[in-house]
């Protein structure tokens, strides 16, 4: 028999954990190789961005061989930054709240590849204390788990299998 961690177990009925990119349903109880994962995506995420500030610093130095002016050379450097920092503010908030406008966010997504370094940071800083994402599904799911005990426990049993009490006699 294979043990397979990303499957919840527990096989009553009731909430099942929402699954985590890179993490599946471990971040639940931190079991099936959790902290090794979040070492991975830690260092995984902290790797792309610096390959992508090198990539970054490739385009630039090859702009500023083309020699095509210091204004769109600035230009390039305020636009990078600015989007990578609405990329990391938003990429920190979708992990401990979902989006109030998903339209909107949906929206931003052009913006948040272009500043792809501002979400990858945002993933390195959160992937050190917990799975990204997962205060906002424990969240989710211990409320969940507590509506659900509160409606199980609150029935009394079957309803049909009931006995029907005798109505009292008239005099």
């Amino acid at each position: 028999m294979s043990e397979n961690h990303d499957v919840p177990s527990g096989g009553g009925g009731g909430p099942q954990p929402e699954p985590i990119r890179f993490f599946g349903t471990t971040w639940v109880a931190h079991e099936g190789g959790y902290a090794l994962r979040r070492v991975a995506v830690a260092a995984g995420s902290l790797a792309a961005a610096v390959a992508g500030c090198l990539i970054l610093r490739f385009a630039y130095q090859g702009l500023t061989t083309a020699d095509i002016g210091d204004f769109v050379n600035l230009l390039l450097v305020v636009t990078f930054a600015v989007c990578s920092a609405i990329a990391f503010r938003k990429t920190w908030e979708g992990f401990t709240r979902r989006p109030a406008d998903p339209a909107r966010d949906e929206a931003l997504r052009s913006l948040k590849m272009i500043g792809f370094i501002g979400s990858l940071l945002a993933y390195f800083i959160r992937s050190l204390t917990e799975a990204p994402g997962e205060k906002l599904h424990r969240t989710e799911y211990e409320t969940a788990l507590a509506q659900y005990e509160k409606r199980r426990t609150g029935r009394t049993g079957n309803p049909a299998a009931r006995q029907k009490k005798p109505k009292p006699r008239r005099r």
